[in-house]
């Protein structure tokens, strides 16, 4: 009886064991940027320590930053969704017209700050077009902060962009470029920096942030920014997930994600974004950099200027059977409610 027992208990735990090794995971993250960048560093890494500390050590993750695995930056949302890695973070706007109704937030002036847009943005989605993201897990959806000019000749007037080649990073934001008067070159984030050192842009658009990585205060000395609550625009971005990756989880290890996903998430990204923004401004200056804001003035021109974008959207909407002065009304009372 006692030999039973003992062999019993064994087996007992040798079972245990099983379940417990079978139930670790290890999860693939894939992004465009290099490892320091903001997000990267700051938002995706302490995310995935968090998460697998929470799941005492059952999930893990590899990272793969600056597309290590394969690809170009516009195919990483279809890497999560089809399953070619687990998890990924990618603009939603390097895939133009796959988000229209979430396009909304990258239309002139719109938000105020990374955390605000961040929040706002994930509770327009939930509302207004979560069928864009049907297929992949959502984790947070978020934006960055105020968007601005980086150039080799000053900007301190809506005329001085006039011919200009500016880059831009989505449809939206390259019409709102060719409507102040630039040429807009598309571009994702991470070919910045080799076209401004070989002249194939003059400017380039994105947040302060993502200049540190870029080196784009070296590359260039002018920096033009508005006065205004909002900033020229945002881009937004997905943290998502492959939908079987997520459902093939036990359920404990569901709820690990679960509280590492949603609107806090998202709100976190986004002042991850700001803090990063005045990393970015603060090695401008001390480069002795050109830092301009544009007064209300000017830059109630450049606004009154960015108008037909707004316009020529809600026409794109309407064109394709969607309420664009809804979602556009349903977007403004999003960021009011988070300022």
């Amino acid at each position: 009886m006692k030999t039973k027992s003992l062999v019993m208990g064994a087996l007992a735990a040798l079972a245990m064991s099983t379940t417990a090794f079978a139930q670790e995971v290890t999860l693939r993250i894939h992004q465009m940027l290099p490892a320091q960048a903001t997000i990267p560093a700051q938002a995706i890494e302490p995310w995935a320590a968090k998460v697998s500390d929470e799941s005492d050590g059952r999930i893990k993750f590899e990272l793969y930053p600056a597309m290590q695995l394969g690809g170009a930056p516009p195919e990483l949302f279809d890497q999560a969704k089809d399953g070619v890695v687990d998890i990924i973070w990618t603009v939603l706007g390097y895939t133009p017209g796959r988000f229209p109704k979430s396009e909304v937030f990258e239309l002139p002036f719109m938000i105020p700050n990374g955390e605000v847009g961040s929040a706002a943005f994930y509770n327009y989605v939930q509302e207004n077009s979560a069928d864009e993201f049907a297929g992949v897990h959502v984790i947070a959806l978020h934006t960055h902060g105020p968007g601005l000019f980086h150039s080799k000749e000053p900007v301190t007037s809506l005329e001085d962009l006039n011919g200009m080649k500016v880059r831009g990073g989505s449809r939206i934001i390259s019409d709102m470029l060719a409507e102040l008067g630039a040429e807009p070159i598309g571009m994702p984030v991470p070919q910045v920096t080799e076209a401004l050192s070989k002249g194939v842009i003059d400017a380039t658009t994105i947040p302060w942030e993502v200049t540190p990585s870029l080196r784009v205060a070296e590359l260039v000395q002018n920096h033009t920014g508005f006065t205004s609550q909002y900033g020229l625009y945002t881009q937004t971005f997905g943290f998502v997930m492959n939908m079987d990756s997520y459902n093939n989880l036990p359920d404990d290890l569901k709820a690990v994600i679960d509280a590492n996903s949603g609107l806090e998430t998202s709100r976190m990204f986004g002042r991850v974004m700001d803090n990063g923004d005045a990393t970015g401004l603060s090695i401008a200056v001390n480069a002795g950099n050109n830092v301009v804001q544009l007064d209300e003035a000017e830059t109630a021109r450049w606004i009154e200027a960015a108008g037909p974008v707004v316009d020529r959207w809600l026409a794109d909407m309407d064109g394709q059977g969607i309420d664009g002065q809804s979602l556009l009304d349903a977007a403004r009372a999003a960021v009011a409610a988070e300022m």
